[in-house]
């Protein structure tokens, strides 16, 4: 426990364990900042940020500006006089006025081993492009995207296997471990913090929906590695008779074919040729319908041997 005012700000799921870590410390939490209510669902009901929902729990105040850079809002901030704000997958940009005031600085918790995959996606884009290690980075904000200087790394295996859910989970717990260890480190005055290399950079873009098209003219692995980075959102996808079909969990093959063209699709087993080696789909869901094992799928939609699977966007 630092003893210092702590405001924090995050949003989703994956900033929750921080959260619940500084109040297991008893760190003096005297604000949650979080994203606004958004319309979720089919319903479009107003639903809270997994941060708020955990914040009030505890009793916790918590603000849902607009826009940070709102100057009611950062008198607001000021008035509070953090000693130090954690960040973590807030959602919006800080600006140098807001930055600025604790006196311990904004201290981000950023989803992969700085300065590779600055950005809104670190975690997919590390999978999708078949890293075998990650981590998180401790850093210090500063009004650049992902660009202050670090103060502490964990790395961490990927599995070629694993897939962008259970990463999720594993990276919020060892960011908020880090997080601990980073604000005993600094009370305690020995962290050197470290300028990035921007020369080692590279951008993990916000995904768009047109991320999941698979193209079959790519090597099994790499139809893989994008199947298991987008396997929450937004789901890799592939046309099948004319009908989008949705593609959650994959092994890779070694078999051969025209790319695309379907090789099994018998007894539990659904192996696609890619440009090189192949793929076996083990989950799957056409559109409309429920998302099912490859048993379970098979048995309620045949499958010929030769079909062509293609672009959705064709």
């Amino acid at each position: 426990m630092t003893g210092w005012r702590t405001i924090f700000m995050g949003t989703p799921d994956f900033a929750c364990p921080t959260l619940q870590k500084l109040m297991d410390r008893g760190e003096n939490l005297v604000a949650v900042v979080t994203q606004p209510d958004r319309p979720k669902g089919r319903g479009q009901k107003l639903m809270p940020p997994p941060v708020k929902e955990l914040a009030e729990k505890n009793g916790i105040p918590v603000h849902q500006p607009l826009k940070v850079r709102d100057p009611e809002f950062i008198e607001l901030i000021r008035g509070l006089r953090p000693d130090v704000i954690i960040v973590v997958a807030f959602g919006q940009i800080l600006p140098k006025a807001l930055l600025d005031i604790p006196s311990h600085g904004c201290i981000n918790v950023h989803a992969s081993l700085l300065p590779r995959y600055r950005g809104a996606a670190p975690l997919n884009w590390c999978i999708i492009n078949g890293e075998s290690e990650t981590g998180v980075t401790t850093m210090l904000m500063d009004v650049g995207l992902d660009t202050g200087d670090m103060l502490l790394t964990r790395k961490t295996a990927l599995d070629e296997n694993e897939d962008i859910t259970s990463l999720h989970d594993r990276m919020a717990t060892l960011g908020a471990d880090l997080l601990a260890e980073t604000l005993d480190r600094l009370e305690a005055g020995n962290i050197v913090p470290q300028p990035q290399d921007n020369s080692d950079s590279c951008y993990a873009a916000m995904l768009k929906k047109e991320d999941g098209v698979i193209d079959w003219h790519s090597d099994a692995r790499s139809v893989h590695n994008r199947v298991r980075g987008l396997a929450v959102w937004p789901g890799a996808c592939t046309v099948m008779d004319n009908q989008v079909l949705k593609i959650f969990r994959t092994l890779v093959g070694n078999g051969s074919g025209a790319p695309g063209t379907v090789l099994q699709a018998a007894k539990g087993t659904f192996e696609v040729a890619c440009l090189s080696g192949s793929l076996f789909l083990q989950e799957l869901q056409l559109a409309g319908k429920k998302r099912l094992d490859c048993t379970s799928f098979l048995s309620g939609c045949p499958v010929s041997v030769g079909t062509v699977l293609g672009d959705p966007l064709l």
